[in-house]
């Protein structure tokens, strides 16, 4: 069988850090050199290649950033339908030729289109800003995950070893 591609930190070669004046007593630097000589760094954490620019929790708070104003347009088009029709028209026009994939620059478009695409805007960043802090479920979100990866290792083994095990027909 083949060994995982992913490495833990303290299974990667020696490292040599830079020299600093400065005393690393920081809890979040997990990882404490044995000597002063090149020290091998033992981590609870694994290694991921490949994210040089940002880490995945970078990247997955900035996709959970993009959904926020996903979010937060969904609940305006919501309150415009029932209480500003001409809004919402005008909200479902413009979405309909600017995509929602980056959501900082579909708010910025919005707020630049008119000045009343500017409120529309205004009022997306206070909602984005509003489900982020007080109402999105981030206990859950991990719940959730954890919960998902799981049951889908456990699914996925389960259908190799029933594929690839005899069937008891056959005995």
């Amino acid at each position: 069988m083949e060994s995982p591609a992913v490495l833990t930190l303290s299974q990667l070669p020696y490292f040599s850090p830079q020299k600093s004046n400065r005393k690393r007593a920081s809890p979040s630097w997990p990882c404490q050199p044995r000597s002063s000589q090149p020290t091998r760094l033992h981590c609870q954490k694994m290694y991921v290649p490949g994210f040089g620019e940002a880490s995945p929790e970078a990247k997955a708070a900035n996709n959970l950033h993009n959904f926020f104003t996903y979010i937060a347009v969904r609940i305006v088009t919501a309150q415009l339908q029932s209480y500003n029709p001409e809004a919402y028209e005008e909200l479902m026009e413009f979405m309909n030729r600017h995509s929602l994939n980056d959501g900082d620059k579909f708010c910025a478009n919005l707020m630049r289109e008119s000045s009343r695409h500017k409120v529309l805007a205004l009022r997306i960043l206070e909602v984005r800003s509003a489900y982020c802090k007080n109402d999105f479920e981030w206990d859950n979100l991990k719940r959730l995950a954890v919960k998902m990866v799981n049951e889908s290792n456990t699914r996925i083994m389960r259908d190799y070893v029933s594929e690839t095990s005899p069937a008891e027909s056959e005995k």
